[in-house]
């Protein structure tokens, strides 16, 4: 007998032995035809495999076949392809160490040395995204198409296409792009407010290239905030999941057992890069949002309430909760209350406790950035507002980021964005140390924006843009045109004025 055999045949031995043992149903049986007079004979009746414990009904059980084999089809791989410039290796100084063995040094020809001491390379990485409409509109993460030269999207089937890019909300981290293609296979979006702890969802996408993947797991939690979106006014709320999501998976389908789209998968908590347990996507709910703006305004119609708050959670009632009289969580507590913001025409005041909005409770799982993030400028929302004791109701007419209660035009400008970093409002001392009457001081560069491409770093202090004042973060927001100039104070106190983007000092 073989290797292989012997260990099969051992195998299926034990089987039959554990199953008689296991399940067998024994009885005594008196004499029997041909058996020794008196003699008892044992009978196995074997009824099933396995122990039941319980009743099975499938119609209880979870069956993501249908889910799986639905929405892979509407899940794409997306190639982002950037052009970069690197330092040619071939420049540098002349080393005579290379004639002697008669060949030109690196860099060098006949007529001397190179002058191009820079070339363009193609770097490419990959992701995912979901189909949502048949006529090719694709979205996925603003991570993914970040600084894209050009984006190729293959779907299952291995078509390859071009595509081209609609718009992006740096602030939720997604993007929409489009194929010119029709008869599409596309996901309907489903109710990620309706999801429960421990229901099954699916996570579709391309991880380490590996095309139409599929994981299933739970919803662990809702309405996590991690803080990672590298955007000052970031919304945060994701759903997370202990569904299996690696690099690659960005921008791709997070499903319920119905085939629903109710996330965008977008990060991961690992101390290593890879999965090591959880996963986090952004909720349908704000994806269709800015979806839609995007397709019907080129823009995302963000509305801003105006206002500056803290949770009010049991690590708030420890240190404040005595100060400010407050001992039950829930609602934020109203920190400041921004100079010509949608709050204070309405007249939220500093110390106000807001604890709804439109009748929905606003706490962990419902955070106020969320439900007014699915408003748009000019909408009216009801807050239920806790004031020194008193319960008011206040009806606030939603703002832009430039401060209006109307609708962005399509040519409107994100500065924030353009600018491409992290600001906080200059402290006093910094004033009197740069000798400076306001501004906003830098407090995060991001590589490929405005700020990195200008030479200006942390700890520098923005002062002006398009030759207006700046006194604070609320002002950075406030502007909607292209950037022409930048002032700003640098480290050592020099006041610089950036204009076509070449600095003259002041």
């Amino acid at each position: 007998m073989k290797r292989k055999d012997f260990f099969i045949g051992i195998l299926a031995a034990s089987v039959v032995t554990a199953g008689l043992t296991a399940y067998g149903v024994t009885k005594l049986s008196s004499d029997k035809a041909g058996a020794p007079a008196g003699h008892k004979t044992i009978e196995y009746v074997v009824e099933g495999a396995g122990s039941h414990f319980t009743a099975y009904d499938a119609e209880n059980y979870p069956d993501l076949t249908y889910a799986a084999e639905n929405a892979v089809q509407a899940v794409v791989n997306i190639e982002k392809i950037q052009e970069v410039r690197v330092r040619n290796p071939r420049s540098g100084s002349y080393n005579p160490f290379y004639e002697l063995f008669g060949f030109s040094p690196f860099g060098y020809d006949e007529d001397g040395p190179e002058q191009e001491e820079y070339s363009s390379r193609e770097r490419r990485s990959g992701g995912s995204g979901v189909i949502i409409s048949p006529d090719g509109y694709i979205v996925t993460n603003n991570h993914v198409i970040e600084n894209a030269t050009r984006l190729k999207v293959t779907l299952h089937d291995d078509t390859v296409y071009d595509a081209r890019l609609i718009g992006t909300d740096p602030t939720t981290d997604i993007a929409l792009i489009k194929i010119e293609a029709g008869n599409l296979p596309t996901l309907p979006f489903g109710d990620s407010d309706a999801l429960r702890l421990g229901e099954w969802v699916l996570a579709i996408g391309s991880p380490f290239d590996l095309r139409s993947t599929v994981t299933a797991g739970i919803i662990s939690a809702k309405a996590r905030n991690l803080g990672v979106i590298p955007d000052q006014f970031r919304i945060e709320s994701f759903i997370q999941t202990d569904a299996a999501v690696n690099p690659g998976n960005s921008g791709g389908a997070l499903v319920n057992t119905r085939g629903e789209l109710i996330g965008i998968n977008t990060v991961i908590k690992s101390p290593t890069g890879s999965f090591a347990g959880y996963s986090f996507a952004v909720p349908a709910t704000i994806v269709q949002k800015v979806v839609v703006d995007l397709k019907e305004y080129g823009v995302v119609q963000r509305a801003l309430l105006g206002v500056r708050y803290q949770e009010i959670n049991s690590q708030f009632i420890e240190q404040y909760g005595e100060e400010y009289g407050i001992d039950e969580q829930g609602g934020v507590y109203v920190a400041n209350v921004e100079e010509g913001g949608a709050a204070e025409a309405a007249g939220v005041k500093e110390g106000d406790v807001i604890t709804h909005v439109d009748g929905v409770r606003i706490d962990r799982n419902n955070p106020l950035s969320e439900q007014i993030a699915r408003h748009r400028p000019n909408d009216r929302v009801t807050l239920t507002v806790k004031r020194k004791g008193n319960v008011k109701q206040i009806e606030v007419v939603l703002r832009n980021k430039a401060g209006k209660a109307e609708l962005l035009p399509n040519d409107y400008v994100d500065v924030l964005a353009e600018l491409g970093g992290t600001f906080e409002n200059i402290s006093a001392r910094d004033k009197k140390r740069l000798n400076t009457d306001g501004g906003v001081t830098v407090t995060g560069v991001t590589q490929g924006g405005l700020l990195s491409e200008l030479g200006i770093r942390r700890g520098y202090v923005i002062t002006q843009i398009n030759d207006q004042t700046v006194r604070s973060v609320s002002d950075l927001s406030r502007f909607s045109s292209k950037i022409e100039s930048v002032g700003c104070v640098d480290t050592n106190g020099r006041h610089l004025v950036y204009r076509n983007f070449s600095p003259a000092r002041e």
